[in-house]
């Protein structure tokens, strides 16, 4: 599973990145997480507000921190 967290490399960014790095180890997944600070790519996305987070290139959130459990719903669902 390929995650990536859009976003410049703030706070809430790396808050997200751990949140997902914790939310697919719980899980037992096979993951990637890749850290996308292009505001390019990350416009690419349609995503306006940071920290966005993508899960095999899919947006599934943008503009908040979500909590591992709440990104554990996101990779069940994947």
């Amino acid at each position: 599973m390929h995650i990536k967290i859009l976003g410049s490399g703030c706070k809430k960014c790396l808050a997200l990145a751990d949140n997902a790095q914790a939310a697919a180890q719980s899980a037992g997944i096979d993951f990637e997480i890749e850290k996308v600070t292009d505001f390019v790519a990350i416009a690419g996305y349609g995503i306006m507000s940071t920290p966005g987070l993508v899960i095999d290139e899919k947006v599934v959130a943008s503009g908040r921190v979500l909590t591992a459990t709440e990104i554990g719903e996101f990779l069940k669902e994947a």
